[in-house]
């Protein structure tokens, strides 16, 4: 949940209606082969269209295109780079060797010197990148000619191919300037399939087909990404025909199963739900209280009930897709109270008032914040609460704005979103790790554990894939028996599409996706009958 994610949930319904009634509504269109306008709709709006300041960091970001890209089972493949970069046997260089002929939407040829510049800029201080954490391994890039660039690195860093879907941008259209205020972080240049036509914030972005792409001019014309953050909103103006995909909420998405002119897509994911259990909170701070209260939820019956089956349920943060899932790290999926009571009562956790538990005169209740506007993790919320309450703890449930969320965090739980199915470090190392305790998002519970700490440096410093992922079943084990986080559901993310809609390919998709890496990461392959 980087900040670039938090507009996913920070409108309101009302916000959301207002777009409906002043806003003109995207339509579709049909021309000549290749003259075909697709319309998708989703509610996460990014703050930049730029790949320094985040946006679509993970490839599939229809403007840009990074050294590398992913396919449909999400497996490394060239992108600007002629064939995957080559990595020395010590681990620390990196060479990665241009396409001949690519260039940007403006016409100026991609040079080794645009990758350089990528990447400085990301490590720049002085540029508000969250990226640059991820890329601290990182000591030089350099390019000994134009069609080859050359990364050196501090240490063995074992994902390091990955990291290189970060989209490459043009250093002549953004040397000298102030990245973080630039005009080209909302009318931006890249070398991808689609160049942006237009950015209406709060109500679409127009794009137009790069009729010069190196990977093939796009089978459509344009694509018009409607944002429209309201879940009830998005689904009415899909009703009524005005988009061709719109990511939906599971209830919502099942409302359109028996209707043929729609098909609705349940897309396998490592998008998990959970609660973050903060240290800083004297209740949830007891290891006996976590234990319960993961006892005590229902993962099925949220499920099959708030998620109409688009799930299932989560017990940790690595996917059951991944090659890193340990199956041993797996709890039962219904609820066993009589376990969970049994274990507040040894811990000293005695019925008291209004049947709350009472330890040494405290309570057993806390505030269970979720951002308002997310109708799915207000379920969620609700659930939890009422599971909570079957064992003696009570949960005030708060739906809240993220301005209200955030000085909140290190004493109040926090219903979050997370994952990704790329690898195990992108997300966990900043998540679970000391070192980030308190920095955000990052860690906000300030989770602190050495065996932890251990086992996710481990991850990210050895090669060898056995050893890796030794070091990963040694992390979830070890958050299993903690409990930093109640983790609740994998989720399904769900899209309603228009029948007629061709060259769908689904992928496991991570937390964050909307603009990028949604359904439509390969829109520009995408037809209509």
């Amino acid at each position: 949940m980087r900040p670039t994610f938090r507009r996913l949930v920070a409108s309101t319904a009302a916000a959301g209606m207002l777009v409906l009634a002043a806003c003109s509504a995207p339509t579709t269109s049909e021309g000549t082969a290749g003259g075909t306008t697709l319309v998708v709709a989703t509610s996460d709006e990014p703050d930049a269209l730029n790949p320094v300041l985040n946006y679509g960091v993970d490839g599939a970001a229809l403007i840009f295109d990074g050294l590398v890209s992913r396919d449909s089972d999400n497996r490394l493949v060239p992108g600007l780079a002629a064939v995957l970069p080559t990595v020395a046997p010590d681990g620390r260089t990196v060479t990665a060797k241009l396409r001949d002929g690519v260039l940007f939407h403006d016409g100026t040829a991609l040079t080794a010197q645009d990758v350089v510049f990528t990447y400085q800029a990301v490590l720049d201080p002085t540029v508000d990148s969250t990226l640059r954490s991820d890329l601290d391994m990182v000591e030089s890039v350099t390019a000994p000619d134009q069609a080859t660039v050359v990364f050196r690195l501090r240490y063995p860093y074992a994902p390091f191919l990955q990291r290189l879907t970060l989209g490459i941008v043009p250093a002549t259209l953004l040397s000298g300037q102030d990245i973080n205020t630039a005009g080209f972080n909302r009318k931006p240049v890249g070398t991808g399939p689609y160049a942006v036509e237009s950015w209406t914030p709060g109500d679409r972005l127009v794009l137009t087909a790069n009729e010069r792409y190196f990977g093939g001019r796009p089978t459509n014309n344009r694509v018009v990404v409607a944002f429209v953050a309201d879940d009830n909103v998005r689904a009415q103006r899909m009703r009524a025909g005005e988009f061709d995909a719109a990511e939906l909420p599971p209830k919502l998405a099942a409302a359109f199963d028996q209707d043929t002119t729609y098909r609705v897509q349940r897309v396998p994911t490592a998008d998990y739900r959970g609660v973050m259990l903060p240290t800083g909170n004297p209740v949830l701070a007891d290891p006996a209280v976590r234990r319960a209260l993961s006892l005590a939820v229902d993962r099925s019956a949220m499920v099959s009930g708030i998620l109409g089956g688009a799930g299932e349920p989560a017990f940790g943060p690595i996917p059951p897709t991944s090659e890193f899932a340990d199956p041993t790290v797996v709890g039962a999926p219904t609820a066993d109270p009589t376990a969970a009571a049994a274990l507040l009562d040894a811990a000293g956790w005695t019925p008291g008032p209004g049947e709350v538990r009472v330890k040494d005169g405290r309570p057993a209740r806390f505030t269970l914040m979720y951002p308002a506007s997310d109708t799915l993790r207000k379920d969620l919320a609700l659930a939890v609460t009422a599971d909570a309450k079957k064992i003696g703890i009570e949960v005030t449930p708060a739906g809240l704005t993220w301005d209200a969320i955030d000085p909140r965090m290190k004493s109040d739980a926090l219903l979050m979103g997370y994952g990704t199915p790329y690898d195990p470090d992108f997300v966990s190392y900043k998540l679970f790790g000391s070192k980030f305790a308190g920095q955000g998002y990052f860690n906000p519970g300030s989770y602190r554990s050495e065996a932890v700490d251990r086992a996710l440096q481990n991850g990210r410093d050895q090669i060898d894939p056995a050893q890796r992922k030794a070091a990963y079943a040694q992390f979830q084990q070890q958050l299993a028996a903690d409990v930093p986080w109640l983790f609740l559901t994998y989720l399904r993310h769900t899209y309603v599409l228009k029948s007629s809609v061709r060259g769908v390919a689904p992928r496991v998709e991570a937390h964050e996706h909307g603009v990028a890496n949604s359904i439509w990461w390969n829109i520009d392959t995408w037809t209509r009958s």
